[in-house]
């Protein structure tokens, strides 16, 4: 086991330095100029070469990418080239909000989702399982932006019972933390619903198929027991990579729920950096997103084994 966590750590190299490679060169590929951005319309020409110099940015491409990229290795992402901020700590404070909403959407997907899946395959084939697959994909189809709106729309301006936008911190306590959230979690978290529903009834399908299932209903055991004891526990594998993809997908994805609701969260930190074309920040936050992904789809892998005693990593 733990020769297998390093040897994934170690792989973790060649895939950050892609993404490096990768996000450097595509956002120095993008329209505008940060000096001109922090200067305003009004600026001229001279004063937007000086600031340029004095920020680095006149140097040629290879040069700020290996000094940005030593600076990485220390530890140090770099300082906003808008704020004057350092990237740690800009990454620290948009952190907390971003993963209180993945978390919260994606407990409300399995409260959900699991469930609906269970039912849909016991019920395989009946206007049920039709009806819930059907909100599945309707789940999928409708955009977080759009639901969100609509969410605002029903629960803050005509029931007035939610806030319209916002985010409360955990230190104001957890009632009021959860009344900011539940808006854009629902948002956020009912296309993964959507999706781990439909995986769930796909795996639970399989399982009701083995001839170990078909015993367990011989001997006579109730049907609670036959999803719970049996076969939730042996389709829970495809389960699980699909809910690892799904929360990194949402750490990723919430640049446009955390817009809409006015969270200041890791999305809003990069639209923000793409509008002020703030280089370091954007680099730092895709860099940042890419070491989530990798570390989740380890610590995923790591919980096969605890779930199926048959899988080793060596």
């Amino acid at each position: 086991m733990t020769s297998y966590v390093i040897k994934r750590i170690l792989a973790l190299i060649p895939v950050l330095a892609v993404v490096a490679v990768a996000t450097f060169l595509l956002i120095h590929m993008m329209p505008g100029d940060p000096a001109a951005v922090i200067l305003g319309p009004e600026a001229t020409v001279e004063e937007i070469e000086e600031l340029r110099e004095a920020l680095g940015l006149n140097a040629p491409l290879p040069v700020q990418f290996f000094s940005w990229l030593g600076d990485v290795f220390t530890g140090d992402l770099g300082t906003s080239i808008f704020t004057g901020d350092a990237v740690t700590v800009m990454l620290f404070n948009a952190l907390g909000p971003t993963i209180a909403l993945a978390i919260f959407a994606e407990i409300l997907a399995l409260l959900i989702a699991v469930p609906a899946g269970i039912i849909a395959a016991r019920r395989r084939g009946t206007a049920l399982d039709q009806g819930m697959m059907g909100g599945a994909l309707l789940g999928i189809s409708v955009p977080s932006f759009l639901l969100g709106l609509l969410l605002m729309l029903v629960f803050a301006v005509w029931l007035k019972v939610l806030p319209v936008a916002g985010y409360a911190p955990l230190s104001d306590g957890l009632g009021q933390h959860l009344r900011y959230l539940i808006l854009p979690a629902v948002a956020l978290g009912t296309m993964q619903a959507a999706l781990i529903a439909r995986m769930t009834r796909s795996s639970m399908l399989d399982v009701f198929a083995q001839n170990y299932m078909k015993t367990a209903k011989a001997k006579g055991l109730t049907e609670r027991l036959q999803v719970l004891k049996h076969a939730l526990r042996n389709a829970s594998l495809p389960i699980l990579t699909t809910v690892g993809q799904s929360f990194g997908t949402l750490i990723a994805g919430a640049a446009v729920v955390e817009t809409v609701f006015n969270i200041p969260g890791i999305g809003q930190l990069i639209v923000n950096s793409v509008e002020r074309r703030d280089f370091v920040v954007i680099q730092g936050v895709v860099l940042m997103i890419a070491v989530a992904y990798v570390l989740i789809n380890l610590i995923v892998d790591l919980l096969y084994s605890v779930l199926d005693p048959r899988v080793r990593f060596d």
